[in-house]
């Protein structure tokens, strides 16, 4: 795949479409309708995460998807065609859930800010994966689910990333009963940052990506890092921990550019040093 290094130039790999525009890496899961987290979906994402990780075009990465749903979540027909396996299918499940693990913490790890535009269905893996992005915008009409205890098989790695961002018996009523919530719903408890009016979530996350692309990357990667960081840790360990992030953050061109541009009332010029 040819990389997407100059503004405008879209590439595809596979299942994905990537296309970068004005620091804004756009990685469109184009495999409709259901934009399953297939294997070749799943290594396409990862390898389009790794290889912008130190890419200094990439500043915002967002997640979107083609057709009526955003992500059915694991391809069941894959992974139900290796029950014919002599382990029947062990060593394939066990797979696809390292693989898929191995993804989602990529996207918290990962040194750009990354944002799901979510205008349809998100479920299973598929809402794990909106819920392991930094920022989420919701189409009215999107709709969240964790409906693997309705086929006999909990959503015991979507509940990961679901635990880590809404409270504990809001994510617990999505595990134990598999019913969807609005998006509106979804905002209230915390999954998403907003909702807009069908059909304008793609439009609402490149607004939001331009946003934070104009900040100085290198203050991106610090306080994102730190944010997860320190949600790990307890309370004494977590302020030693953001202080001394702080220290090192004062030291950095960037943060010196910065506050002098406040004072002289200009606009910064970031290095991303």
């Amino acid at each position: 795949m040819a990389e997407a290094t100059a503004t405008g130039e879209t590439a595809v790999r596979g299942p994905l479409d990537a296309r970068l525009e004005d620091g804004v890496l756009w990685l469109t899961l184009a495999a409709p309708p259901a934009n399953a987290l297939s294997i070749a979906m799943i290594e396409a994402l990862q390898g389009e995460l790794d290889r912008v990780r130190a890419s200094e075009a990439v500043r915002v990465i967002v997640i979107a998807a083609q057709g009526k749903v955003f992500c059915a979540g694991h391809d069941l027909k894959e992974m139900t065609a290796h029950r014919a396996d002599a382990d029947g299918g062990r060593a394939f499940f066990a797979h696809t859930m390292a693989l898929c693990a191995r993804l989602m913490q990529t996207v918290v790890r990962h040194p750009r800010p990354v944002i799901a535009a979510v205008d349809g269905m998100a479920t299973a893996a598929g809402c794990q994966l909106v819920a392991s992005c930094d920022l989420a915008v919701a189409g009215e009409a999107a709709r969240f689910a964790t409906p693997g205890v309705n086929i006999g098989l909990f959503c015991s790695t979507p509940m990961v990333a679901l635990s880590r961002n809404v409270a504990r018996k809001h994510a617990m009523e999505m595990l134990l009963t598999g019913e969807p919530i609005a998006a509106e719903r979804a905002a209230e408890i915390g999954l998403v940052n907003r909702v807009v009016p069908s059909g304008s979530a793609v439009a609402e996350a490149g607004a939001l990506a331009e946003r934070i692309a104009g900040k100085s990357p290198l203050t991106l990667r610090i306080g994102k890092e730190a944010f997860y960081e320190q949600a790990e840790m307890g309370l004494a360990e977590a302020y030693d921990h953001a202080a001394r992030v702080m220290v090192e953050n004062m030291l950095a061109r960037d943060a010196e550019e910065g506050i002098a541009a406040f004072i002289d009332k200009r606009k910064p010029v970031w290095r991303g040093v």
